[in-house]
C-alpha cells in the first residue's frame, strides 16, 4: 500500500500537558476524520488504516490520550493521568483543532468521530458536539465485567480484584505491557477503569452521567462485530441507550457476512482487514445519518 504522509505534532491539551496529533492529508477532503483510539493503543496501531482513509478522499487526525504511545515521553511513574481527562481534555483539544482546521482550510468540511473502544464510551463527556457530522462508534460498550464473554468475565475477576490492586501500588502505574494484558495505563486512569468496570451501568453510573449522556444530540452509528471477544452485544447496546437524544443506527456484524475468517474487538484496524474497511468501515462515513433515536433491548 503506498504510504501518504502524515504530519506528527504537539497539541497542548491543557497547561503542562501534552498529546501528539498526526495528520494525513488529502486533495480537497470531503470530510475530516478524527480516528480516536482504544484505551491504552498507539496511535501506530491505526496509521494503516488511516493512511488508507486518507487515500480515499479524507483528512485524518489521529492521536494519543496523554501517557499512551508517543504522549509517554517518561515513565508513567513520573506522571498521571484520569480517563475523565482523555475525554474532558485531550479528545476535546482534538475537536476544538480539527473543527478549526476545517473550517480554514477545508471550506467548512464535514467532521466525523470514528471512536474505537473507549473512545465511543467517552463520547457522552464531549462537548460542542452538535459541531460533529456523525459519531461511529466502534466495538465500544459497557465494561461491566458481569456483561461479557464468559472467557473475559473470568479474566476479569483476576484483572480487578488480584492484579490491578497488587501491581498499580508496587509500580505506580499499570505495567500491562510486561503482563500481556491492556497496555502500559496511568495510575489513576487503571484504577479508574476497575471502579467502574465494577459497576452495573458503567462509568455513566459510577460518575452519575446519566444527564450528560442523555444530552448528546449528534447523530450515532455503532458498529460492532459478533466475535468481539471482550464486549458481548449486550454491552454494546447497554451503553447505546443512554445516548436518549441521539439518532442512534446500529450496525451488528458476523465476519461471514463481510467474508472474513475474524474480526474481533481490535482486528478491524489492522492492515490485513482491508476488505472490512472498503466495505463496512467506508461505507458508515457516507450512509445518511440516523434520524431518530433507536429503541434497544439488553439481552
Amino acid at each position: 500500500m503506498p504510504k501518504n504522509s502524515s504530519r506528527r505534532q504537539a497539541l497542548e491539551s491543557a497547561p503542562n500537558r501534552t498529546i501528539y496529533i498526526h495528520e494525513y492529508s488529502c486533495e480537497q477532503p470531503r470530510k475530516v476524520v478524527i480516528m480516536a483510539p482504544a484505551m491504552a493503543v498507539p496511535h501506530s496501531y491505526y496509521a494503516s488504516f488511516c493512511q488508507w482513509l486518507a487515500q480515499q478522499g479524507y483528512h485524518v487526525i489521529g492521536f494519543d490520550y496523554y501517557g499512551i504511545g508517543l504522549a509517554q515521553e517518561e515513565s508513567l511513574r513520573h506522571f498521571d493521568s484520569s480517563i475523565l481527562d482523555w475525554a474532558r481534555l485531550d479528545a476535546q483539544a482534538v475537536i476544538e483543532y480539527a473543527c478549526r482546521r476545517a473550517n480554514t482550510d477545508f471550506a467548512a468540511a464535514p467532521v466525523v468521530y470514528l471512536a474505537h473502544s473507549i473512545s465511543g464510551q467517552l463520547s457522552g463527556l464531549l462537548q460542542g458536539t452538535e459541531r460533529l457530522e456523525r459519531i461511529i462508534t466502534v466495538a465500544s460498550g459497557v465494561g461491566y465485567w458481569r456483561g461479557m464473554p464468559r472467557a473475559m468475565k473470568y479474566k476479569s475477576l483476576v484483572l480487578w480484584w488480584l492484579l490491578v490492586p497488587w501491581v498499580v501500588p508496587l509500580f505506580g502505574y499499570f505495567p500491562g505491557a510486561r503482563l500481556g494484558i491492556v497496555g502500559n495505563v496511568p495510575r489513576t486512569a487503571m484504577l479508574e477503569s476497575r471502579r467502574w468496570c465494577l459497576q452495573p451501568d458503567y462509568l455513566i453510573g459510577a460518575e452519575n452521567l446519566y444527564h450528560d449522556y442523555a444530552q448528546l444530540q449528534t447523530p450515532i452509528i455503532s458498529l460492532s462485530f459478533s466475535d468481539d471477544e471482550l464486549l458481548a452485544k449486550r454491552n454494546i447496546d447497554h451503553l447505546h441507550q443512554f445516548f436518549k437524544q441521539a439518532p442512534l443506527r446500529r450496525v451488528h456484524l458476523t465476519p461471514d457476512e463481510v467474508g472474513v475468517p475474524r474480526i474481533g474487538h481490535f482486528g478491524l484496524f489492522r492492515p490485513r482487514a482491508e476488505q472490512v474497511w472498503r466495505e463496512v468501515l467506508a461505507p458508515q462515513l457516507e450512509v445518511a445519518v440516523p434520524t431518530a433515536p433507536l429503541t434497544l433491548g439488553v439481552e
